[in-house]
């Protein structure tokens, strides 16, 4: 068995020497230079000009996780089409069956107003 692990050492201590002097040779040749924008945030090549502290309401994070739950169900599908043969009905029951419970979730955050971008009517009620 000590045989068999030799070229992996020998990987190992390549790929070790070749990451070191990457950064070694980087640090000796890299550019050197302190200017007074040099440590200024910038977004794709334009300088910000507010702050960085912007508060998001969280219906954008709700939208965002809502967004991954439900394209996590669209790979199961995709997973599921491609093995369509080899599952028979049995998998087409499970499909279904998960297709119907994703619905049901939709259907419960959509009456919950999860989805609605406006304000409620509920909480304006409170302001009149």
């Amino acid at each position: 068995m000590g045989t068999a692990l030799w070229p992996f050492v020998v990987y190992f201590i390549a790929v070790t020497a070749v990451v070191i002097s990457m950064i070694a040779i980087s640090s000796l040749l890299g550019e050197r230079h302190r200017e007074k924008a040099t440590d200024t945030p910038y977004e794709s090549g334009i300088v910000s000009t507010g702050s960085a502290r912007l508060r998001l309401s969280i219906r954008f994070y709700l939208v965002a996780l809502f967004f991954v739950i439900f394209d996590v169900e669209s790979i199961f599908i995709f997973a599921w089409a491609i093995a369509f043969r080899e599952l028979g009905w049995a998998g087409y029951i499970e499909v279904v069956i998960f297709i119907v419970v994703m619905a049901a979730g939709l259907v419960y955050l959509w009456r919950l107003g999860a989805l609605d971008w406006r304000t409620s009517k509920r909480n304006n009620k409170d302001t009149d």
